[in-house]
């Protein structure tokens, strides 16, 4: 059974049935990170231990692909992943409103869970590798699912066999994609010699290096929101952008801002442009609508100002 929901749901699912959740890839500064389970009924529990499987970081590679070829044709057992794109990761960890890294893994679980239930499968224990104090994750799980027994654990992936197939799912997954991984920029000297994209690596650190533009940043395969890309940034272009704040001028900062004419990027600018991004003139929002600055507000300024905006 794949990870894709099936139009018939082996006779098994609809028995208790357990599942375990793991996630592959939260440290590297490269690539998704991904998020896999694996669930079977609870009577074939004892058969999943002689499967072999094991904490995925204590495979090789090729037994890792040997292992998840095995599972994936066995009738018996389920399985279905979360992949989470880097450049996701990064919005939701440098937006206004902040989500961390912990909650984001949350919200995958909580995601696997319910889509299996989705498709019919009675779940009735679900096992996971921790991601933070492992008691309130536990409690925050079990009240989203009451009906369901929750085990959260420090390295469960050890522990129970069922975490050890759902950490290999999303392992030889996270591998997969980054194999696979078509670079969307097009840029001169563009490689694919990462190494194992964790901030450690000195190849990985190397392609960061290379890979990093003075004002675009890197590309998409990089998770910009990670601290190991900080370092990279010490000569990188300040751009100014307008104001989000609608409601004020734009006064100059008193910084020179540079221009990307510098950079080889020819942009030509009509005279009025030419004033705004000096800092002597007024947002392009005021000078579309024709609104000037008023040192007093009437309530005719307010009903003319009403009938311009219909």
């Amino acid at each position: 059974m794949g990870c894709e929901p099936q139009s018939t749901l082996p006779k098994w699912a609809s028995k208790p049935c357990i599942m375990g959740i793991d996630e592959a890839g939260r440290g590297p500064v490269l690539g998704p990170m991904v998020y896999g389970c694996l669930y079977c009924a609870r009577s074939y529990e004892k058969t999943l231990s002689t499967l072999n499987f094991a904490d995925s970081k204590t495979l090789k590679e090729e037994k890792r692909e040997e292992l998840f070829e095995t599972l994936k044709a066995n009738e018996a057992i389920g399985w279905s992943v979360d992949v989470i794109d880097p450049k996701e990761l990064s919005a939701k960890m440098l937006k206004k409103n902040k989500i961390n890294l912990n909650e984001i893994s949350h919200d995958s679980a909580i995601g696997l869970v319910t889509r299996v239930l989705n498709m019919g499968v009675l779940l009735t224990e679900v096992y996971v590798d921790t991601v933070g104090d492992s008691e309130k994750y536990r409690v925050k799980l079990s009240e989203r699912f009451p009906s369901i027994k929750f085990v959260v654990a420090k390295k469960a992936d050890s522990l129970y066999p069922v975490v050890s197939g759902a950490s290999i799912v999303a392992k030889v997954t996270r591998d997969r994609a980054l194999r696979e991984w078509v670079l969307d920029e097009t840029a001169e000297g563009m490689n694919r010699n990462f190494g194992s994209g964790y901030p450690g690596d000195p190849e990985t650190k190397a392609w960061l290096e290379q890979h990093k533009h003075q004002v675009f940043g890197f590309p998409t395969l990089v998770r910009f929101s990670w601290g190991t890309c900080t370092s990279h940034f010490k000569d990188i272009v300040e751009v100014l952008w307008e104001s989000d704040k609608m409601d004020e001028d734009c006064p100059s900062s008193g910084k020179r801002q540079l221009k990307l004419s510098s950079f080889g990027v020819t942009t030509p600018k009509r005279k009025s442009e030419e004033i705004e991004s000096s800092g002597k003139g007024r947002c392009r929002f005021f000078q579309a609508r024709k609104l000037e600055q008023l040192a007093r507000f009437s309530k005719l300024h307010l009903l003319f100002y009403v009938i311009a905006l219909l």
